[in-house]
């Protein structure tokens, strides 16, 4: 190995172990990338070395960043995350909770399913997996416990349906793939929301198994209503609203009525005036909105400049050239390639950000997955399925922590762990139907623009 190749995997190395530090990940990411530019320069300089990166290279970082921050793309991020908190805060949830509650009244594990419903829709209008975890835990995991549901489906059905949001579009996390990878986002929102709404009913579907199967794990409530018309256009009324917002943001996408920027402020427009109808809008909850959609904003790219850095040298290091080396020596096919970068991620889920994984491993990746002939769009889709399930995989599994702070006295992190597991399982069975039907992902793309469809 070159002393470059020592240096990549020393700082790759570096930035796993510094991650249980303590320390803010984008000071992380951008204190490694000063540390092995000063390290480059001196095995360069003092030691003569054939390393290619000196402070002048670094200083390249700049130009990134100012491309970064003229991204009219990226302006679709804090309005996306507007939009969910305050969707969170217009009481639309509430209402479809009561209704659909009712609808489902009478089947097993009818409560179980209604979370779920109301979480599908939440993820295609919200996108925010805090936001949507808790809000999901608040409404529906008491009125499940006092059901007398098994705790373990109770949980686990917040946790995974919650982490739906951050896959079904319009999706913070496809945006920011888009960006790294220079893809129309378009294109990766049609190719996620077949994927989407398959996860989804698959949680459906196992619910609806597990409760006829377990009676005593999701029993029906002695006092449900009976299904009539008036119940039927009352659970066509409170989703009425919710759907309005997610055809007119993601229908102005995919029919090209507007970017995918412009649609996000029509969402924020969208979600506030639901709030003002719904009489949830006032000074205080505009303000805590505006706030919390700041700190989020902040968030991401605060980590978004540290890993432009990180990064940065990291190719100077010829780290970019090394993992694209090591992926193509490995003893497989390409559909063993693939496999195998998925499973490096799956594992890096368990102790890595999504954030961070998108922001560093996925440009380093989808080169190699391009050369080997692989549709891009696919693969990307694959990658954002898997990462989903870092929300539900310990230690780092933020899913869990959400609801752990909002959960009833009596629910610990154990119940919780157990309960995800057969959530974590559809997940990576979602994930092999996407691998071996292609056409999942790449069909609504190709219908939507027949001109791209052989790219």
């Amino acid at each position: 190995m070159s002393a470059g190749d020592v240096l990549s995997v020393l700082m790759f190395v570096a930035f796993i172990g510094l991650i249980f530090s303590g320390f803010p990940v984008a000071w992380v990411l951008g204190g490694l990338a000063v540390v092995f530019t000063a390290l480059g320069v001196i095995a360069q300089v003092d030691l003569g070395l054939p390393v290619f990166v000196s402070w002048d290279y670094s200083t390249l970082v700049v130009d990134r960043i100012w491309d970064i921050m003229n991204n009219w793309v990226l302006v679709a991020l804090p309005m996306f995350v507007f939009m969910g908190l305050m969707l969170d805060r217009s009481g639309v949830a509430q209402r479809l909770m009561i209704n659909v509650a009712r609808l489902f009244g009478g089947i097993r594990g009818g409560m179980a399913v209604t979370v779920a419903l109301i979480g599908i829709l939440l993820a295609a209008s919200t996108g925010i997996i805090g936001a949507s975890v808790v809000l999901l835990a608040l409404l529906g995991l008491p009125q499940m416990l006092a059901l007398n549901y098994k705790p373990e489906l109770a949980v686990g059905t917040v946790c995974a349906v919650g982490t739906l949001g951050i896959l079904i579009p319009p999706s913070i996390m496809l945006v920011l793939m888009a960006d790294r990878l220079a893809m129309p986002v378009g294109d990766l929102f049609l190719g996620a929301l077949i994927p989407g709404l398959m996860l989804g009913s698959l949680f459906v579907a196992y619910i609806l198994i597990y409760a006829y199967i377990n009676a005593d794990a999701a029993p029906v409530p002695k006092d449900h209503q009976p299904v009539n018309a008036k119940l039927v256009l009352d659970v066509f009324l409170a989703i009425l609203p919710p759907a309005a917002l997610i055809i007119a943001v993601l229908g102005s996408i995919f029919f090209g009525i507007a970017t995918p920027t412009e649609a996000a402020g029509v969402g924020a427009c969208g979600a506030t005036l639901l709030a003002w109808f719904n009489r949830q809008l006032s000074a205080q909850v505009l303000g805590q909105v505006l706030n919390e959609t700041t700190r989020t904003t902040a968030y991401i790219f605060a980590i978004f400049l540290g890993a432009t850095a990180y990064s940065l040298v990291l190719r100077g290091l010829g780290g970019d050239e090394l993992i694209a080396g090591v992926l193509q020596s490995l003893p497989f096919e390409p559909t063993g390639i693939v496999i195998a970068i998925l499973l490096f991620t799956f594992i890096l889920g368990f102790f890595l950000d999504w954030i961070e994984i998108t922001l560093i491993i996925l440009p380093l990746v989808s080169p190699v997955v391009s050369t080997l002939g692989f549709d891009l769009v696919w693969f990307t889709v694959l990658f954002a399925v898997c990462l989903q399930t870092s929300f539900l995989t310990p230690p780092v599994g933020f899913a869990i922590f959400y609801l752990k702070g909002v959960a009833p006295a009596g629910i610990s992190v154990a119940t919780i762990y157990r309960g995800v597991i057969p959530f974590v399982l559809l997940q990576l069975l979602g994930l092999g139907l996407i691998f071996v039907w292609p056409d999942l992902v790449v069909w609504l793309p190709s219908q939507a623009y027949p001109l791209d469809a052989t790219k």
